[in-house]
């Protein structure tokens, strides 16, 4: 569905992403891992256009999205959901949500939306910013959810947050993937990604030293390996 062919990106004269081969497929979790400073989020704004590769192909299916705009990611349905929580503060909930209902039903697209995170549909008066990092950060998650993707590249989702808020948002994430959506999260928890992916890159220095499955990943030897601590 997704594919990266080579894909090499730069800063001024710093090289952040080299020789990148990178596959997604319907309906599938690539868990992206590495260190600080490794590339992982370029590479994810790579694959969502706001950052142009210098060298190689970002394909969609058969769709060449070399060099396509943001926008134009977004409308063949590759959604981004940025570190940090992706909401209009000075918005109610509801008003969020219905910014992206996009010509639906806005009872419909509320109703959809909220089905995800039932809390929300308490909080649909509420203003976006007064309510907590887990629930902006469901929030985020919905929005994203209501521009119909097939794919959602996730930076750091569960940043800052509660572990039982986490275990939401999990849980959210693989109801997205039993929806057919395929992923590519980037996460701090290896352990909890893990329980969703299946399959693992990891990058180092903007490439990529090591991929496979995830069930074949040994956690431990990835965190001092790669990660430089221990799990």
């Amino acid at each position: 569905m997704l594919t990266m062919r080579s894909v090499t990106t730069a800063y001024g004269g710093t090289t952040a992403l080299k020789d990148i081969d990178l596959e997604l497929g319907a309906g599938e979790v690539l868990a992206l891992l590495g260190p600080n400073g490794a590339g992982k989020t370029t590479l994810l704004r790579t694959v969502t256009g706001f950052v142009k590769p210098k060298a190689g192909r970002v394909c969609l299916g058969d769709r060449d999205m070399t060099g396509a705009a943001p926008y134009q990611f977004a409308r063949a349905g590759i959604c981004h959901l940025p570190e940090g929580h992706g909401v209009f503060p000075s918005l109610t909930v509801r008003e969020n949500l219905v910014v992206q209902a996009r010509g639906r039903r806005i009872d419909d697209a509320v109703s959809e939306a909220t089905s995800l995170f039932p809390i929300l549909g308490k909080r649909l008066k509420q203003m976006a910013g007064s309510l907590s990092g887990g629930e902006q950060q469901m929030l985020a998650l919905s929005r994203a959810y209501l521009t119909k993707p097939t794919v959602v590249v996730v930076d750091e989702a569960s940043l800052g947050l509660a572990p039982i808020i986490v275990d939401e948002i999990y849980e959210a994430l693989s109801v997205l993937v039993g929806r057919g959506l395929s992923l590519i999260v980037v996460e701090q928890y290896v352990k909890k990604v893990l329980e969703l992916a299946q399959r693992v890159a990891v990058l180092s220095r903007g490439e990529i030293v090591w991929s496979g499955a995830a069930s074949d990943t040994n956690v431990d030897e990835v965190y001092d390996r790669y990660l430089g601590v221990e799990a």
